[in-house]
C-alpha cells in the first residue's frame, strides 16, 4: 500500500474509532475555505521573522547581529554554508520593512479572517471541534527538487486563527508516525485536549521512536 493510501486508510479506521465512542461526525471542508488566506500568512512570516530574529541578534553573543549580516556571512561562506540550497526565504524577509508597514497590517487583518471560518463553521454545524490527518510523513531530503507537499497538512487554519490545536499519534506506516489534529475555537483548549485525550484512550497508539539510520519499507 502506497503511503497516501495508507494514510487514508489510518484516518479512516480513526474515524470508526470515533464513531464506536459515540461521536456524530459531519464532513466540512475547512482547508478549502482558509486556502485563499495563504498569501497574507505567508506575508506575516516574512515580516515576523525578520523583526524576531533582528531582535534575538542584537542581543545574541555571536558576531551575526541581523538577517542582513546573516545574508551577507551565508553569501561568504556559501560553499560551507548553503552547498546546496540558496536563502531565497532570507532574502525575501530581509526585503520587507517593518511591522507598521500596511502590507504586513493587512496580512495580518486578512489571515485571522480564520477565527471567523472556523467560528461560523463549528457554529453552524454545532461541532465541538474539527479534526484531520495533522501532516503527512516528512519529506526526503531532495537535493535536486528541494522540499515537496506529502499530500496532508491541516496545520495552517488553527495557525493563522491563533486557535487551539493538538495532535495525537493515529497510527504509523512503516514506523513512521501519523497524526490526527483536533482544533476549535478560541480559549477552548479544555474541549479538544479531553477529546484528544479520549481518542489515545481508546486507540493506544502512541508508541516510542525508533531513531533508526536507515529505512526499509516492508
Amino acid at each position: 500500500m502506497k503511503g497516501h493510501d495508507a494514510v487514508v486508510a489510518l484516518y479512516k479506521a480513526a474515524i470508526e474509532t470515533l464513531k464506536s465512542k459515540g461521536a456524530i461526525l459531519e464532513e466540512v471542508e475547512l482547508l478549502k475555505e482558509t486556502r485563499p488566506l495563504g498569501d497574507a500568512e505567508y506575508a506575516i512570516l516574512q515580516y515576523e521573522f525578520k523583526d524576531g530574529l533582528n531582535k534575538y541578534l542584537s542581543q545574541a553573543k555571536g558576531k551575526v547581529k541581523s538577517l542582513a549580516e546573516l545574508i551577507a556571512f551565508n553569501k561568504a561562506n556559501a560553499t560551507t554554508a548553503m552547498p546546496f540550497f540558496s536563502q531565497d526565504i532570507l532574502e525575501a524577509s530581509e526585503e520587507k520593512k517593518g511591522l507598521s508597514e500596511k502590507e504586513y497590517t493587512d496580512s495580518l487583518k486578512k489571515s485571522v479572517g480564520a477565527r471567523k471560518i472556523i467560528d461560523n463553521m463549528m457554529l453552524s454545524k454545532k461541532l465541538n471541534a474539527i479534526i484531520g490527518v495533522s501532516i503527512g510523513f516528512s519529506c526526503i531530503t531532495d537535493l535536486i527538487n528541494g522540499d515537496y507537499s506529502t499530500g496532508f497538512y491541516f496545520c495552517p487554519p488553527a495557525a493563522m486563527a491563533g486557535y487551539p490545536h493538538i495532535t495525537v499519534p493515529m497510527g504509523d506506516v512503516h514506523d513512521l508516525p501519523v497524526g490526527l489534529s483536533f482544533i476549535s475555537t478560541a480559549y477552548d483548549e479544555p474541549g479538544i485536549i479531553a477529546l484528544a485525550y479520549a481518542f489515545e484512550q481508546a486507540t493506544k497508539k502512541r508508541k516510542a521512536p525508533s531513531f533508526k539510520a536507515t529505512f526499509q519499507p516492508a
